[in-house]
C-alpha cells in the first residue's frame, strides 16, 4: 500500500467502525421497538388489581398504562412561572459561544451545559375520570428512556462585552454569546404513558423500570404515538447503518480496484521486460554479437546505432531517432510503456 492508499484504507477502517456501530444501535432500537408494539396495554381501573392478583409473582414484568399525574404529598413549585406546578423539574443553564476552528477558519457555534439540576417528588398514576380508589406509584422516573419534559421557561441572557473583552475573545479563539437559562417540567395533571413493569406490592400498585434491559417510558405522548416514535427511530439508524454501509463498500471497492490496476500494470511491465530481453537476445544473435561485446550507449532496439534522443515525459533515453521513426503509431516507451509525447535531441560530445 503506497502512500496515497493509506488515507483511504483509514477512512475504510473508520466507516467499517461506523458501520458497525450504527447496526449495533439499530438491532437494539429495532428490538425495542418491537417489544414496544408487542406490549399490552392495560386499563387503570380496578381490573387492573385483579389482573396483578392473578399474574405469577403479583408482576405484569412489561406493560403499558395511561393515567392522569397526581403528586403524593407536595409539589414542586416553578421558579419562573407563578401557579405551575409540578412533580419532576429540572433547571438548566447553558453557555453559548462562539470558537475559532484553526483548520476550517470560521467561528462554530458551540453549546456547553455548565449546571443542571433535577428535583422530583413522588407521584401516582390515576384515571382520567379520576377515580380514587385506582392508583399506580411511579418509581425511578429519571430512569426512563423518554421523560420529555415540557419547557414552562426559557430565557437568553446575553453577553455584556467591553472592546478589551472583544479583543482578548479575538485572540483566544472564543467569543461568548449568552447564557440560557430553561426550566422543564413535569406538570401535574399531565396525561402521560408509562411502559415498565407493574407489581403489586402490599396492596399498591407500583411502576417501576422493567428487567431483562427491556426499556422504561414515560411519556407524554399517548401509546400510539409512542410507538411510531419508536419505529422512526428504528427507520433512522437503518438509514445512517446503510448510508455509512454503502461508503464503507464504495472505498473498499475503491482501493481493490486501484490495487488491482496497480498489479496488473506491474505484470504488464514485467512481461514486457522479458520481451525486450528476449528481443535483444534475438538481436545479438542476428548481429553474431556477445551482450559484453556491445557498446554502453547502444540503441536499445537495432543495438548498432548510438542512443541519440530522450522520451518525454517518461525521461528514458533507450532509442536512436531511427528506431524511434519506427516505433508504431500510438507511440510509447520500449522501457516502461508510457506514452510519447515528444522528443529532445541528444548531443553526445
Amino acid at each position: 500500500m503506497d502512500g496515497a492508499g493509506k488515507p483511504l484504507l483509514a477512512a475504510a477502517a473508520a466507516g467499517s467502525a461506523l458501520t458497525a456501530l450504527c447496526y449495533s444501535v439499530y438491532r437494539r432500537k429495532r428490538a425495542a421497538a418491537r417489544t414496544l408494539q408487542e406490549t399490552a396495554k392495560f386499563p387503570l381501573d380496578q381490573n387492573l388489581k385483579n389482573i396483578l392478583l392473578n399474574a405469577p409473582g403479583k408482576c405484569l414484568p412489561y406493560a403499558a398504562i395511561e393515567g392522569v399525574v397526581n403528586p403524593v404529598k407536595e409539589t414542586l413549585n416553578s421558579q419562573f412561572v407563578d401557579g405551575c406546578k409540578g412533580v419532576i423539574q429540572r433547571l438548566v443553564l447553558q453557555e453559548h459561544k462562539m470558537v475559532w476552528n484553526r483548520t476550517t477558519h470560521i467561528w462554530n457555534d458551540c453549546e456547553k451545559i455548565i449546571h443542571q439540576r433535577t428535583n422530583t417528588v413522588p407521584f401516582d398514576l390515576v384515571p382520567t375520570d379520576r377515580n380514587p380508589g385506582v392508583s399506580v406509584r411511579v418509581i425511578k422516573p429519571l430512569e426512563s428512556s423518554e421523560l420529555n419534559l415540557e419547557t414552562v421557561y426559557e430565557k437568553f441572557h446575553p453577553a455584556v462585552q467591553t472592546f478589551t473583552d472583544i479583543i482578548g475573545h479575538y485572540i483566544s479563539g472564543e467569543r461568548p454569546k449568552g447564557i440560557k437559562e430553561t426550566e422543564e417540567m413535569l406538570r401535574d395533571k399531565d396525561i402521560i404513558t408509562g411502559v415498565g413493569e407493574l407489581v403489586l406490592d402490599s396492596n399498591f400498585i407500583k411502576l417501576q423500570p422493567p428487567k431483562q434491559g427491556l426499556q422504561y417510558y414515560l411519556s407524554r405522548l399517548d401509546f400510539e404515538s409512542l410507538v411510531r416514535k419508536q419505529e422512526s427511530k428504528v427507520k433512522l439508524w437503518k438509514i445512517l447503518t446503510m448510508v455509512f454501509g454503502i461508503t464503507t463498500c464504495a472505498t473498499l471497492f475503491f482501493i481493490l480496484r486501484r490495487q488491482y490496476k496497480r498489479y496488473k500494470m506491474e505484470q504488464e511491465q514485467s512481461r514486457l521486460q522479458e520481451e525486450m530481453l528476449a528481443v535483444k537476445k534475438q538481436r545479438l544473435q542476428e548481429l553474431d554479437l556477445t551482450e559484453d561485446e556491445v557498446p554502453q550507449n547502444a540503441c536499445a532496439i537495432c543495438l548498432t546505432r548510438d542512443r541519440s534522443c530522450v522520451f518525454l515525459e517518461c525521461g528514458h533515453v533507450c532509442s536512436c531517432a531511427d528506431c524511434y521513426e519506427a516505433l508504431p503509431v500510438p507511440k510509447k516507451c520500449p522501457i516502461c510503456r508510457n506514452g510519447i509525447s515528444r522528443i529532445v535531441p541528444l548531443y553526445n560530445s
